[in-house]
């Protein structure tokens, strides 16, 4: 509702006595002017600014920037020691990889965490054992000659007495011959020790004590026929001759050592047979009151490591098999070992090829 008799107009000033009103641009000059007097004013009064920061409050922004530099520099640190702390891991897996290889190469540790069987033909179990690293202590003399004459720890053996002298001179004669450097006689007797140094033959006394054919070779599927059991009379077996103990190659492993170790003491406390107790302790299976041994085993080939009787029952007779070059002959099968030894050499090395003929197949 407007008021009777107002009148909307310029805002009109007065003076203390009255006078004429300021005009629009003039009212704007004014103020202008009052400013600018202000400003010269309060720029002579305070000529840090109306204003200024408390102490305080500057020291509370010297605090924050600080504070921004230490939480820098921290996590600089943090990312080192990370960086640090991520080769320690690597390195700790590596090594756990190794350990991890090592125990599977020792056959310990069969989680099956750590073996796959892979696809259907093709699983094989682990056919390696780790060397056993000698022990010195345990016959120090022994240990010295072993280190002059094993070529890569390894060197042929040979047992001896005074009853096979003229067959192991013929023995270790070709062995020289032939530029084999690493062999190795056991002496036996007195006599022995005195004949293989008189020959410059490393020869070894231990200290006195206180005290075939391919079947029948590599095994094969034998029936046993037991009428009596009607439908199930015939049980197949495996069957393979026993190996003989007179020549083999063994490896420093645990499985090697153990049976050593069961024939030796076997031996010592009953009277039998070496070769037959060989056998049974590498070859009976665990039983009731009787843990197997665990040893990997290997039959040579029958025409390069040759006995006897494939020799003079196979060999001599067919003219395929003559031209092969065998490692070794062990003449087992026969009694007159040293005159066929003799041929045998007469035959391989000198070339005689009719020196086989004279003897017969078996022992008269």
């Amino acid at each position: 509702m407007a008021l009777a008799g107002r009148r909307d107009g310029p805002l009109m000033l007065r003076g203390g006595g009255g006078g004429k009103p300021l005009s629009h641009g003039s009212r704007i000059a004014v103020a202008v002017a009052v400013g600018i007097a202000l400003g010269c004013v309060c720029a002579f009064l305070y000529p840090d600014g109306l204003f200024r920061p408390s102490a305080s409050a500057l020291q509370w922004s010297r605090h924050v920037d600080s504070t921004a530099c230490e939480s820098s520099g921290r996590v600089t640190n943090l990312e080192s020691q990370l960086a640090s702390l991520e080769r320690k891991n690597a390195e700790l897996r590596r090594q756990i990889n190794e350990l991890s290889m090592k125990l599977q190469l020792a056959g310990q540790g069969k989680d099956e965490t750590l073996y796959k069987a892979g696809p259907f033909g093709t699983v094989k179990a682990l056919r390696t054992n780790p060397t056993v690293m000698p022990d010195e202590s345990v016959n120090s003399r022994l240990a010295k000659i072993l280190g002059e004459v094993a070529v890569k720890k390894e060197l042929i053996v040979a047992l001896a007495n005074s009853n096979v002298r003229e067959m192991l001179e013929v023995w270790f004669t070709n062995i020289k011959r032939v530029g084999v450097p690493n062999f190795l006689v056991v002496a036996l007797d007195d006599n022995i020790e005195s004949f293989c140094k008189s020959n410059g033959v490393l020869v070894y006394r231990r200290d006195p004590d206180e005290g075939i054919d391919n079947m029948t070779a590599y095994g094969f599927n034998d029936v046993f026929d037991e009428p009596s059991m009607g439908w199930a009379r015939y049980a197949h077996t495996m069957r393979i001759w026993v190996y003989n103990s007179g020549f083999f190659y063994i490896r420093p492993t645990i499985p090697s050592i153990e049976l050593l170790d069961r024939v030796a003491d076997r031996l010592s406390h009953e009277k039998a047979w070496d070769q037959a107790v060989f056998n049974e302790e590498l070859f009976f299976p665990s039983h009731p009151g009787y843990e197997g041994l665990y040893a990997s085993r290997r039959t040579m080939d029958i025409y390069l490591f040759m006995n006897s009787k494939v020799l003079f029952k196979t060999v001599r007779k067919d003219a395929q098999l003559k031209k092969l070059k065998p490692v070794i002959v062990h003449l087992n099968y026969h009694p007159d070992k040293l005159d066929r030894m003799k041929a045998v050499i007469e035959f391989y090395v000198n070339g005689k090829q009719d020196a086989l003929q004279r003897f017969p197949d078996g022992s008269e």
